[in-house]
Protein backbone atom coordinates (compact mmCIF):
# COMPACT_ATOMS: atom_id res chain seq x y z
CA UNK A 1 0.00 0.00 0.00
CA UNK A 2 1.38 3.13 -0.98
CA UNK A 3 1.02 6.73 0.62
CA UNK A 4 -0.34 9.11 -1.58
CA UNK A 5 -1.09 12.80 -2.27
CA UNK A 6 -4.57 13.96 -2.53
CA UNK A 7 -2.93 15.77 -6.02
CA UNK A 8 -1.85 12.02 -6.96
CA UNK A 9 -5.16 10.41 -6.02
CA UNK A 10 -7.11 12.57 -8.06
CA UNK A 11 -5.71 11.32 -10.75
CA UNK A 12 -7.95 8.66 -13.21
CA UNK A 13 -4.24 6.73 -13.36
CA UNK A 14 -4.70 6.21 -9.51
CA UNK A 15 -7.90 3.54 -10.16
CA UNK A 16 -7.33 0.52 -8.86
CA UNK A 17 -4.80 1.53 -6.23
CA UNK A 18 -4.79 0.38 -2.61
CA UNK A 19 -3.20 3.71 -1.10
CA UNK A 20 -2.83 5.52 2.13
CA UNK A 21 -3.87 9.33 2.06
CA UNK A 22 -3.33 12.21 4.59
CA UNK A 23 -4.51 15.42 4.86
CA UNK A 24 -7.45 17.77 6.83
CA UNK A 25 -10.68 17.83 6.56
CA UNK A 26 -12.94 20.21 4.36
CA UNK A 27 -16.41 18.82 5.31
CA UNK A 28 -18.17 15.90 5.97
CA UNK A 29 -21.66 14.72 4.86
CA UNK A 30 -23.90 12.15 6.36
CA UNK A 31 -25.67 10.47 3.93
CA UNK A 32 -29.18 8.32 5.10
CA UNK A 33 -27.85 4.97 3.72
CA UNK A 34 -25.38 4.32 6.21
CA UNK A 35 -22.44 6.06 5.59
CA UNK A 36 -20.41 9.16 5.05
CA UNK A 37 -18.37 11.13 2.35
CA UNK A 38 -15.34 13.29 3.67
CA UNK A 39 -13.55 15.67 1.68
CA UNK A 40 -9.75 15.92 2.60
CA UNK A 41 -7.20 18.07 1.69
CA UNK A 42 -3.31 17.93 2.26
CA UNK A 43 -2.06 21.21 0.37
CA UNK A 44 -0.84 19.09 -2.62
CA UNK A 45 -3.40 20.86 -5.08
CA UNK A 46 -6.58 23.42 -4.81
CA UNK A 47 -9.37 20.30 -5.27
CA UNK A 48 -10.04 18.17 -2.39
CA UNK A 49 -10.39 14.29 -2.47
CA UNK A 50 -13.75 12.47 -1.73
CA UNK A 51 -13.21 9.72 0.52
CA UNK A 52 -16.79 7.42 0.90
CA UNK A 53 -16.68 6.19 4.63
CA UNK A 54 -19.08 2.84 4.85
CA UNK A 55 -20.59 2.45 8.24
CA UNK A 56 -19.31 -0.90 8.69
CA UNK A 57 -16.30 0.77 9.84
CA UNK A 58 -15.20 -0.20 13.38
CA UNK A 59 -15.14 3.30 14.65
CA UNK A 60 -18.06 4.91 12.29
CA UNK A 61 -20.11 5.80 14.98
CA UNK A 62 -17.52 6.87 18.02
CA UNK A 63 -14.98 8.68 15.62
CA UNK A 64 -16.21 9.07 11.89
CA UNK A 65 -18.96 10.74 12.43
CA UNK A 66 -18.12 13.41 14.74
CA UNK A 67 -14.59 14.33 12.24
CA UNK A 68 -15.22 18.14 11.80
CA UNK A 69 -13.55 20.77 9.56
CA UNK A 70 -9.84 20.59 10.10
CA UNK A 71 -9.23 17.65 11.94
CA UNK A 72 -6.12 15.55 10.13
CA UNK A 73 -6.86 12.09 9.06
CA UNK A 74 -4.66 8.84 7.80
CA UNK A 75 -7.22 6.84 5.53
CA UNK A 76 -6.43 3.58 3.67
CA UNK A 77 -8.49 2.59 1.15
CA UNK A 78 -9.30 1.66 -2.33
CA UNK A 79 -9.07 4.31 -4.82
CA UNK A 80 -11.80 3.81 -7.44
CA UNK A 81 -13.18 5.73 -10.44
CA UNK A 82 -16.07 7.95 -8.92
CA UNK A 83 -19.64 8.69 -10.42
CA UNK A 84 -19.86 12.04 -9.55
CA UNK A 85 -19.75 14.61 -11.99
CA UNK A 86 -16.53 16.60 -11.86
CA UNK A 87 -14.00 14.11 -10.32
CA UNK A 88 -12.08 11.35 -11.37
CA UNK A 89 -11.46 9.62 -8.42
CA UNK A 90 -12.74 8.67 -4.95
CA UNK A 91 -11.58 6.95 -2.02
CA UNK A 92 -13.40 3.89 -0.50
CA UNK A 93 -12.16 3.80 3.30
CA UNK A 94 -11.28 0.77 4.55
CA UNK A 95 -9.92 2.82 7.78
CA UNK A 96 -9.94 6.38 9.24
CA UNK A 97 -7.25 7.47 11.50
CA UNK A 98 -7.82 10.51 13.00
CA UNK A 99 -4.49 11.64 13.73
CA UNK A 100 -5.23 15.21 15.59
CA UNK A 101 -9.37 16.71 16.29
CA UNK A 102 -10.25 20.22 16.08
CA UNK A 103 -12.93 21.84 18.34
CA UNK A 104 -15.25 22.85 15.69
CA UNK A 105 -16.24 25.21 18.22
CA UNK A 106 -13.34 27.41 18.79
CA UNK A 107 -11.61 26.33 14.83
CA UNK A 108 -12.00 29.26 13.65
CA UNK A 109 -11.91 28.06 9.84
CA UNK A 110 -15.52 26.44 10.39
CA UNK A 111 -17.15 28.40 8.21
CA UNK A 112 -16.73 29.82 4.90
CA UNK A 113 -16.35 33.72 3.52
CA UNK A 114 -14.22 35.19 6.02
CA UNK A 115 -12.74 38.60 5.04
CA UNK A 116 -8.88 38.61 4.30
CA UNK A 117 -8.69 41.22 6.41
CA UNK A 118 -9.57 38.70 9.20
CA UNK A 119 -7.30 35.70 7.69
CA UNK A 120 -4.76 38.20 8.33
CA UNK A 121 -4.79 37.81 12.04
CA UNK A 122 -4.84 34.27 11.62
CA UNK A 123 -2.17 33.68 9.32
CA UNK A 124 -0.44 30.59 10.78
CA UNK A 125 -4.00 28.96 10.06
CA UNK A 126 -5.29 30.61 6.79
CA UNK A 127 -2.77 28.36 4.24
CA UNK A 128 -5.67 26.02 4.92
CA UNK A 129 -8.05 28.06 2.80
CA UNK A 130 -8.22 27.93 -0.77
CA UNK A 131 -7.07 30.94 -1.56
CA UNK A 132 -4.01 30.73 -0.11
CA UNK A 133 -2.74 27.71 -0.17
CA UNK A 134 -2.96 29.00 -4.31
CA UNK A 135 -1.30 31.33 -3.13
CA UNK A 136 1.41 29.30 -1.66
CA UNK A 137 1.55 26.89 -4.61
CA UNK A 138 1.92 29.93 -6.82
CA UNK A 139 5.00 31.48 -5.13
CA UNK A 140 6.28 28.01 -4.94
CA UNK A 141 6.37 27.93 -9.21
CA UNK A 142 7.51 31.25 -9.32
CA UNK A 143 10.36 30.96 -7.50
CA UNK A 144 11.10 27.76 -9.45
CA UNK A 145 10.61 29.00 -12.59
CA UNK A 146 12.98 31.86 -11.64
CA UNK A 147 15.78 29.62 -11.04
CA UNK A 148 15.20 27.55 -13.75
CA UNK A 149 15.46 30.73 -16.39
CA UNK A 150 18.57 32.16 -15.06
CA UNK A 151 20.31 28.65 -14.71
CA UNK A 152 19.38 28.06 -18.37
CA UNK A 153 20.80 31.51 -19.01
CA UNK A 154 24.11 30.70 -17.94
CA UNK A 155 23.65 32.25 -14.52
CA UNK A 156 24.87 32.21 -11.60
CA UNK A 157 22.76 32.18 -8.26
CA UNK A 158 24.80 34.15 -5.66
CA UNK A 159 24.05 35.00 -1.87
CA UNK A 160 24.73 38.99 -0.91
CA UNK A 161 24.88 39.59 2.52
CA UNK A 162 21.44 40.71 4.66
CA UNK A 163 23.96 42.73 7.12
CA UNK A 164 25.29 45.69 5.37
CA UNK A 165 26.89 49.00 6.11
CA UNK A 166 25.97 50.63 2.73
CA UNK A 167 22.11 52.36 1.51
CA UNK A 168 22.07 51.07 -2.29
CA UNK A 169 18.88 53.02 -3.09
CA UNK A 170 19.96 56.28 -0.63
CA UNK A 171 16.30 56.53 0.96
CA UNK A 172 17.43 56.22 4.00
CA UNK A 173 14.46 54.07 5.50
CA UNK A 174 16.62 51.09 6.95
CA UNK A 175 16.18 49.30 9.93
CA UNK A 176 19.26 49.50 12.26
CA UNK A 177 21.29 46.28 12.92
CA UNK A 178 22.93 46.97 16.47
CA UNK A 179 24.06 44.78 19.64
CA UNK A 180 24.41 48.12 21.92
CA UNK A 181 22.08 48.41 24.75
CA UNK A 182 19.50 50.66 24.15
CA UNK A 183 19.10 51.42 28.07
CA UNK A 184 22.26 52.60 27.93
CA UNK A 185 23.70 53.74 24.17
CA UNK A 186 27.71 54.54 25.04
CA UNK A 187 28.33 58.01 23.18
CA UNK A 188 31.78 59.57 22.39
CA UNK A 189 33.30 62.23 24.44
CA UNK A 190 34.30 66.06 23.24
CA UNK A 191 36.11 68.33 25.36
CA UNK A 192 34.83 71.85 24.23
CA UNK A 193 38.04 74.72 23.77
CA UNK A 194 38.72 75.51 27.04
CA UNK A 195 36.61 73.41 29.09
CA UNK A 196 38.31 70.36 30.82
CA UNK A 197 34.58 68.81 31.25
CA UNK A 198 34.20 66.18 28.83
CA UNK A 199 30.74 66.17 26.68
CA UNK A 200 28.81 63.45 25.26
CA UNK A 201 28.25 63.63 21.84
CA UNK A 202 27.41 60.77 19.25
CA UNK A 203 27.06 57.15 19.84
CA UNK A 204 29.99 55.26 20.07
CA UNK A 205 30.01 52.50 17.13
CA UNK A 206 33.58 50.97 18.08
CA UNK A 207 31.65 49.28 21.06
CA UNK A 208 28.77 47.91 18.68
CA UNK A 209 29.37 44.35 16.79
CA UNK A 210 30.28 45.72 13.60
CA UNK A 211 32.12 49.03 14.94
CA UNK A 212 30.38 51.31 12.27
CA UNK A 213 26.63 51.65 11.71
CA UNK A 214 24.74 48.07 10.10
CA UNK A 215 21.50 47.69 8.86
CA UNK A 216 19.48 44.86 7.36
CA UNK A 217 20.16 45.33 3.23
CA UNK A 218 17.25 46.94 1.33
CA UNK A 219 18.89 45.20 -2.23
CA UNK A 220 21.70 43.00 -2.51
CA UNK A 221 22.49 44.81 -5.84
CA UNK A 222 26.01 46.82 -5.20
CA UNK A 223 27.30 43.08 -4.07
CA UNK A 224 26.04 41.70 -7.07
CA UNK A 225 27.59 44.08 -8.97
CA UNK A 226 31.11 43.09 -7.46
CA UNK A 227 30.20 39.36 -8.45
CA UNK A 228 29.06 40.17 -11.62
CA UNK A 229 32.24 42.32 -12.49
CA UNK A 230 34.08 38.79 -12.20
CA UNK A 231 31.91 36.04 -12.90
CA UNK A 232 29.85 37.54 -16.06
CA UNK A 233 26.14 36.75 -14.93
CA UNK A 234 24.74 36.07 -11.31
CA UNK A 235 21.64 36.63 -9.48
CA UNK A 236 20.28 37.01 -5.82
CA UNK A 237 16.68 35.70 -4.75
CA UNK A 238 16.35 36.57 -1.00
CA UNK A 239 14.69 38.50 1.88
CA UNK A 240 15.09 42.54 1.88
CA UNK A 241 13.98 44.61 4.35
CA UNK A 242 12.36 48.49 4.26
CA UNK A 243 11.58 50.68 7.20
CA UNK A 244 9.24 52.43 5.52
CA UNK A 245 6.32 53.77 7.97
CA UNK A 246 3.61 52.85 4.77
CA UNK A 247 0.51 50.78 5.72
CA UNK A 248 -0.39 51.06 2.03
CA UNK A 249 -1.39 47.63 0.06
CA UNK A 250 1.49 47.52 -1.99
CA UNK A 251 4.34 48.16 0.65
CA UNK A 252 5.88 45.81 3.16
CA UNK A 253 8.63 45.90 5.45
CA UNK A 254 9.84 42.52 4.56
CA UNK A 255 10.07 40.93 1.15
CA UNK A 256 11.88 39.21 -1.29
CA UNK A 257 14.03 40.09 -4.48
CA UNK A 258 15.33 38.93 -7.53
CA UNK A 259 17.77 41.24 -8.52
CA UNK A 260 20.49 39.91 -11.62
CA UNK A 261 22.99 41.57 -12.78
CA UNK A 262 25.40 41.25 -15.87
CA UNK A 263 28.00 42.19 -17.36
CA UNK A 264 28.65 43.46 -20.58
CA UNK A 265 24.90 44.01 -20.84
CA UNK A 266 23.80 47.49 -21.86
CA UNK A 267 20.14 48.74 -21.34
CA UNK A 268 18.78 47.13 -24.44
CA UNK A 269 19.88 43.80 -23.19
CA UNK A 270 18.87 44.47 -19.83
CA UNK A 271 15.38 44.96 -21.79
CA UNK A 272 15.18 42.24 -23.57
CA UNK A 273 16.15 39.55 -20.63
CA UNK A 274 13.52 41.42 -18.13
CA UNK A 275 10.83 40.75 -21.17
CA UNK A 276 11.67 37.37 -21.38
CA UNK A 277 12.20 36.65 -17.63
CA UNK A 278 8.75 38.42 -17.04
CA UNK A 279 6.87 35.95 -19.73
CA UNK A 280 8.73 32.91 -18.62
CA UNK A 281 7.07 33.40 -15.50
CA UNK A 282 3.03 34.06 -16.71
CA UNK A 283 4.02 30.91 -19.29
CA UNK A 284 4.71 28.38 -16.38
CA UNK A 285 2.26 30.05 -14.47
CA UNK A 286 -0.42 28.96 -17.00
CA UNK A 287 1.02 25.64 -17.45
CA UNK A 288 1.93 24.34 -14.29
CA UNK A 289 -0.69 25.68 -11.55
CA UNK A 290 -3.89 25.53 -13.92
CA UNK A 291 -5.94 24.74 -11.18
CA UNK A 292 -4.94 27.83 -8.93
CA UNK A 293 -5.12 29.74 -12.37
CA UNK A 294 -8.54 29.20 -12.64
CA UNK A 295 -9.56 29.46 -9.33
CA UNK A 296 -7.99 33.11 -9.38
CA UNK A 297 -9.38 33.97 -12.52
CA UNK A 298 -13.46 32.75 -11.06
CA UNK A 299 -12.85 33.88 -7.69
CA UNK A 300 -10.75 36.69 -7.37
CA UNK A 301 -10.21 38.48 -11.43
CA UNK A 302 -12.32 37.30 -13.86
CA UNK A 303 -10.75 38.15 -16.73
CA UNK A 304 -7.30 37.09 -15.78
CA UNK A 305 -6.08 34.37 -17.35
CA UNK A 306 -7.37 36.12 -20.79
CA UNK A 307 -4.76 39.47 -19.52
CA UNK A 308 -1.72 36.69 -18.75
CA UNK A 309 -2.29 35.29 -22.10
CA UNK A 310 -2.31 38.47 -23.53
CA UNK A 311 0.72 39.76 -21.58
CA UNK A 312 2.29 36.22 -22.57
CA UNK A 313 1.57 36.84 -26.39
CA UNK A 314 2.64 40.34 -27.10
CA UNK A 315 5.98 42.03 -27.03
CA UNK A 316 6.34 44.82 -24.52
CA UNK A 317 6.27 48.09 -25.28
CA UNK A 318 9.29 50.56 -24.99
CA UNK A 319 8.81 54.04 -24.89
CA UNK A 320 11.27 56.62 -23.00
CA UNK A 321 9.83 58.54 -19.96
CA UNK A 322 9.50 61.91 -22.03
CA UNK A 323 6.79 60.20 -24.30
CA UNK A 324 5.09 58.71 -21.33
CA UNK A 325 4.84 62.39 -19.51
CA UNK A 326 3.68 63.36 -23.16
CA UNK A 327 0.88 61.19 -23.03
CA UNK A 328 -0.19 61.70 -19.87
CA UNK A 329 -0.56 65.10 -20.40
CA UNK A 330 -2.41 64.65 -23.26
CA UNK A 331 -4.72 62.28 -21.61
CA UNK A 332 -8.33 63.79 -21.00
CA UNK A 333 -8.19 62.47 -17.01
CA UNK A 334 -7.84 64.40 -13.65
CA UNK A 335 -4.82 63.53 -11.99
CA UNK A 336 -4.71 62.85 -8.37
CA UNK A 337 -0.91 63.93 -8.08
CA UNK A 338 0.77 66.39 -10.74
CA UNK A 339 2.38 65.08 -14.35
CA UNK A 340 4.94 67.04 -15.24
CA UNK A 341 8.50 66.16 -16.89
CA UNK A 342 10.99 65.62 -13.20
CA UNK A 343 8.14 64.51 -11.86
CA UNK A 344 7.88 60.92 -10.56
CA UNK A 345 5.33 58.43 -11.92
CA UNK A 346 2.52 57.09 -9.62
CA UNK A 347 0.81 54.31 -9.69
CA UNK A 348 -2.47 56.05 -10.83
CA UNK A 349 -0.51 57.01 -14.13
CA UNK A 350 1.71 53.82 -14.33
CA UNK A 351 -1.49 51.80 -14.50
CA UNK A 352 -3.50 54.32 -17.15
CA UNK A 353 -0.68 53.44 -19.59
CA UNK A 354 -0.51 50.19 -19.07
CA UNK A 355 -4.34 49.50 -18.49
CA UNK A 356 -6.01 52.38 -20.72
CA UNK A 357 -3.66 54.00 -23.12
CA UNK A 358 -1.46 51.24 -24.15
CA UNK A 359 -3.65 47.95 -22.79
CA UNK A 360 -0.50 45.92 -22.62
CA UNK A 361 2.76 45.71 -20.53
CA UNK A 362 5.39 48.68 -21.20
CA UNK A 363 8.60 49.57 -20.73
CA UNK A 364 9.62 53.19 -19.95
CA UNK A 365 13.87 53.73 -20.34
CA UNK A 366 15.44 57.20 -19.93
CA UNK A 367 14.41 58.76 -16.71
CA UNK A 368 15.42 62.40 -15.25
CA UNK A 369 19.03 61.72 -13.73
CA UNK A 370 16.98 63.89 -10.24
CA UNK A 371 14.59 61.02 -10.19
CA UNK A 372 16.82 57.78 -10.16
CA UNK A 373 20.30 56.67 -7.67
CA UNK A 374 23.53 57.24 -7.85
CA UNK A 375 24.54 54.13 -9.72
CA UNK A 376 22.31 54.63 -13.05
CA UNK A 377 24.56 55.55 -16.40
CA UNK A 378 24.24 59.26 -17.44
CA UNK A 379 22.92 59.46 -20.71
CA UNK A 380 24.66 62.23 -23.22
CA UNK A 381 22.32 64.68 -22.83
CA UNK A 382 23.35 65.01 -19.04
CA UNK A 383 19.67 65.04 -18.12
CA UNK A 384 18.82 61.62 -18.18
CA UNK A 385 19.89 57.93 -17.10
CA UNK A 386 19.66 55.20 -18.51
CA UNK A 387 16.90 53.35 -16.50
CA UNK A 388 14.06 51.11 -17.04
CA UNK A 389 10.80 50.41 -15.10
CA UNK A 390 8.38 47.44 -16.41
CA UNK A 391 4.70 48.20 -16.28
CA UNK A 392 2.13 45.73 -15.62
CA UNK A 393 -1.90 46.06 -16.04
CA UNK A 394 -3.43 45.97 -12.77
CA UNK A 395 0.14 46.40 -10.59
CA UNK A 396 1.75 48.76 -12.08
CA UNK A 397 5.75 48.84 -11.49
CA UNK A 398 7.22 45.39 -11.11
CA UNK A 399 10.76 45.59 -12.36
CA UNK A 400 13.13 48.39 -12.25
CA UNK A 401 16.52 48.64 -13.33
CA UNK A 402 19.13 50.27 -15.19
CA UNK A 403 22.34 50.39 -17.03
CA UNK A 404 25.17 50.62 -14.46
CA UNK A 405 27.38 54.04 -14.22
CA UNK A 406 30.80 52.49 -14.80
CA UNK A 407 32.92 55.77 -15.68
CA UNK A 408 34.43 56.17 -12.49
CA UNK A 409 34.88 60.23 -12.54
CA UNK A 410 31.00 60.05 -13.35
CA UNK A 411 30.14 57.76 -10.57
CA UNK A 412 31.72 59.55 -7.61
CA UNK A 413 30.49 63.15 -8.72
CA UNK A 414 26.82 61.51 -9.14
CA UNK A 415 27.39 60.11 -5.95
CA UNK A 416 28.60 63.70 -4.22
CA UNK A 417 25.78 64.87 -6.43
CA UNK A 418 23.08 63.00 -4.28
CA UNK A 419 24.60 63.15 -0.53
CA UNK A 420 27.07 60.69 -0.27
CA UNK A 421 30.40 60.25 0.20
CA UNK A 422 32.54 58.49 -1.98
CA UNK A 423 35.35 57.16 0.70
CA UNK A 424 32.44 55.42 2.26
CA UNK A 425 32.32 53.36 -1.07
CA UNK A 426 35.71 53.02 -1.76
CA UNK A 427 34.93 48.96 -2.60
CA UNK A 428 32.47 49.56 -5.02
CA UNK A 429 34.57 52.70 -6.84
CA UNK A 430 37.30 49.94 -7.18
CA UNK A 431 34.84 48.10 -9.58
CA UNK A 432 35.25 50.60 -12.28
CA UNK A 433 39.00 51.20 -11.39
CA UNK A 434 40.07 47.87 -11.98
CA UNK A 435 38.77 46.28 -15.27
CA UNK A 436 35.36 48.15 -15.69
CA UNK A 437 33.00 47.54 -18.13
CA UNK A 438 29.54 48.19 -19.34
CA UNK A 439 27.15 46.29 -17.16
CA UNK A 440 23.16 46.32 -16.03
CA UNK A 441 20.71 44.87 -14.01
CA UNK A 442 17.34 44.59 -12.35
CA UNK A 443 15.46 44.19 -9.51
CA UNK A 444 11.87 42.22 -9.07
CA UNK A 445 9.85 42.15 -6.34
CA UNK A 446 8.38 38.53 -5.79
CA UNK A 447 5.04 39.85 -4.01
CA UNK A 448 4.37 42.12 -6.82
CA UNK A 449 4.72 39.51 -9.32
CA UNK A 450 2.10 37.39 -7.49
CA UNK A 451 -0.42 40.12 -7.12
CA UNK A 452 0.55 40.95 -11.25
CA UNK A 453 -0.12 36.90 -11.60
CA UNK A 454 -2.90 35.96 -9.07
CA UNK A 455 -5.11 38.72 -9.44
CA UNK A 456 -5.03 39.62 -5.52
CA UNK A 457 -5.97 43.38 -4.34
CA UNK A 458 -3.36 43.24 -1.35
CA UNK A 459 0.14 42.46 -0.93
CA UNK A 460 -0.04 41.18 2.68
CA UNK A 461 -2.06 38.60 1.39
CA UNK A 462 0.71 37.30 -0.97
CA UNK A 463 3.56 36.49 1.82
CA UNK A 464 2.77 33.72 4.21
CA UNK A 465 3.28 36.00 7.39
CA UNK A 466 3.00 39.78 6.70
CA UNK A 467 6.01 42.44 8.36
CA UNK A 468 4.38 45.64 8.04
CA UNK A 469 4.13 48.63 10.98
CA UNK A 470 2.83 47.37 14.25
CA UNK A 471 2.95 43.74 12.93
CA UNK A 472 5.25 40.77 13.75
CA UNK A 473 3.54 38.70 15.40
CA UNK A 474 4.15 35.60 13.43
Amino acid sequence: MHKLSVQQARQSESIGQQAIVQGWIRTRRDSKGGFSFLEINDGSCQGNLQVVADAQLANYETEVKKISVGCSVSIEGAIKASPAKGQATELHAQSVRVLGWADPETYPLQKKGHSFEFLRTIAHLRPRTNTFGAIARLRNCVSKSTHDFFQEQGFLYIHPPIITASDCEGAGELFKVTTLNLQQVPLKSAVPPGQGQPVPSEVDFHKDFFHKPAYLTVSGQLQAEALACALGKVYTFGPTFRAENSNTPRHLAEFWMIEPEMAFFDLEDNMALAEAYIKRIIRDALNQCQEDMRFFNDRIDQGLIERLEKNLNSPFLRISYTEAIQHLEAANQAWEFPIGWGRDLQSEHERYLTEKKFGSPLILHDYPRSLKPFYMRVNDDGKTVRAMDVLVPGVGEIIGGSQREERLEVLAERMKEQGLDPATYGWYLDLRRFGTVPHSGFGLGLERVILFLSGMANIRDVIPFPRTPGNAEF
